[in-house]
């Protein structure tokens, strides 16, 4: 049995929601992960009368493909779709009998008019929370537009092209042949990227916002739902909901929720945000703040929306060690989530830079992939929690160095080292290694504001008790500010202040 009793009564409940037969076409051969495939195929057929199996030929060795009867949908797991991408296979399941996907009608008819042949396909690592999203978006797009292929690749099963392709960040899309993007993607993203996104000139001829919120993470979400419960006329321009939550894997300090994981948080987030009259933008960033009669945002693709008041929530992202070598080599050997890219660095040497706590837990995870994991430090002492450092010091393929100014990361076309110096000595020291994971905390996403707006030297925006910044009009909440403690509940609060603030405002000023 390749499915546990939970997850099997889990499915039979998601089976009884197909419209119609499914079928499955199955290309297998005699080695293990093959046959557990067909095993896993058979095990969930027998749960529905509408599933069977054919066997025939693809192009890799085992996938399968998932079809209508008399129809190929261009929907390929290459490899067994567990883990992170095993919700990734219901919903296909589920499209691909008939049940319409849960995207807005602006975005299907945007799918359905892209004209030619996409053959899209996408290497994963089953530990990898962010790349079901990317998968699902592309599944969704071979569902609606028969142009459109989509096959996911488990990189752990299929090393060799992995290894060929220099695959070392996931998830990494590919579209025809060719490298098309790395990393967490919307559907509108994707759709940006192939010259479908949103129309500049409709965006800009929207009527002016009471509250127009900037950022989809907690704070931002929190200030729109607070905004939208004052009846006001409110938006939301959301690069991507849930900003850094979805990179975080586990939470389990948001009170009243014992556990849950980041990317489930960020879906959260959008739904409840959507149940409300939200006027939501997705997939564009900010450019430009200006104060006239009304507050000008514009937008990286030249829209202007207009606003009485705006919150800035726009979060925060990795800081960047800021050596030679880190952005040349960044997704070839240089990464920043060891749960996404952790697998793809199997039996190999890597380090860790940062002693923090998130340096520390990735170190601690590595171990359990990689041949051996170096951490550097730059202070004396790591940082990092006692009962974490202990674990750390337990492993025996982990090495700690302290004390250690990381000066540059070397490689050709991928890294090959690390060099870093003694700062008790001066003395410059080299490793060779072949991956690079940075963890070491985060910098605000404020520097597309001029000043305007007050900052600290850490970039934060400074603002009030009620959130508001100096910028008369313009407010702030969550991870982007000066506000001491970086925590999602802590953000949340502040985008529900923010809102409150912004509401103030507009009855003292209108």
């Amino acid at each position: 049995m390749v499915l546990d009793a939970e997850i099997k009564a889990q499915l039979t409940q998601y089976l009884q929601l197909l419209e119609n037969d499914v079928l499955f076409k199955v290309s297998a051969g005699e080695d293990d992960t093959s046959k557990k495939m067909v095993e896993f195929l058979n095990e969930i057929k027998e749960m529905s009368s509408k599933l069977s199996i054919e066997h025939t030929e693809l192009p890799r060795k085992p996938s399968f493909s998932i079809n209508r009867p008399g129809e190929d949908t261009g929907i390929v797991f290459a490899g067994i779709p567990l883990g992170h991408e095993f919700t990734s296979f219901v919903l296909a399941l589920l499209q691909v009998s008939g049940r319409p996907p849960k995207i807005d009608e602006k975005l299907a008819e945007q799918i359905k008019g892209l004209s030619g042949q996409y053959h899209f396909e996408t290497y994963v690592s089953l530990s990898c929370h962010n790349c079901p999203d990317v998968v699902q978006a592309l599944n969704i797009m071979s569902v609606l537009n028969p142009g459109i292929s989509h096959t996911m690749i488990d990189g752990a099963v299929f090393k060799e092209e992995v290894e060929q392709k220099d695959v070392l960040a996931v998830p990494a899309v590919y579209l025809n042949g060719e490298s098309f993007s790395n990393g967490r993607q919307t559907l509108e993203d994707i759709l940006a990227k192939l010259g479908s996104g949103p129309d500049a000139s409709e965006l800009s001829n929207k009527k002016p916002y009471d509250v127009l919120v900037v950022g989809g993470g907690p704070a931002g979400a929190s200030a729109a739902i607070y905004a939208a419960r004052k009846g006001i006329r409110t938006g939301i321009v959301a690069e991507r909901f849930g900003g850094q939550v979805n990179d975080t894997l586990s939470i389990e300090n948001f009170i009243s929720v014992k556990r849950t994981e980041g990317p489930k948080l960020a879906v959260n987030l959008e739904e409840h945000v959507k149940d409300y009259n939200v006027d939501v933008i997705k997939s564009l960033s900010a450019k430009r703040l200006e104060k006239k009669d009304l507050i000008e945002l514009e937008l990286e693709n030249g829209a202007v929306l207009k606003s009485k008041t705006v919150i800035l929530a726009t979060g925060a992202r990795w800081r960047n060690v800021g050596v030679p070598g880190e952005e040349e080599f960044k997704n070839k050997g240089v990464a920043y989530c060891p749960h996404c890219d952790g697998p793809l660095f199997e039996g190999k040497h890597v380090a860790v830079i940062g002693g923090g706590n998130s340096g520390v837990e990735a170190a601690i995870d590595l171990a359990g992939i990689c041949k051996h994991v170096t951490v550097l430090e730059f202070l004396e002492d790591l940082k990092a929690d006692s009962v974490l450092q202990e674990r750390l010091y337990s492993l025996p393929n982990v090495t700690v160095i302290k004390n250690a100014q990381t000066s540059k990361i070397t490689g050709t076309d991928k890294v090959n080292g690390i060099s870093y110096i003694d700062r008790a000595t001066g003395e410059e020291h080299h490793i060779e290694l072949q991956g690079v994971f940075v963890q070491i905390g985060l910098v605000p996403n404020t520097d597309w504001l001029d000043d305007k707006i007050e900052r600290n030297r850490f970039g934060e925006i400074i603002v009030d008790e009620r959130g508001a910044t100096s910028l008369p009009g313009v407010f702030a909440a969550g991870d982007c500010t000066n506000s001491p403690y970086k925590q999602i509940i802590i953000s949340m609060g502040s985008g529900a202040t923010a809102a409150l603030g912004a509401f103030d405002y507009l009855i003292r000023n209108q």
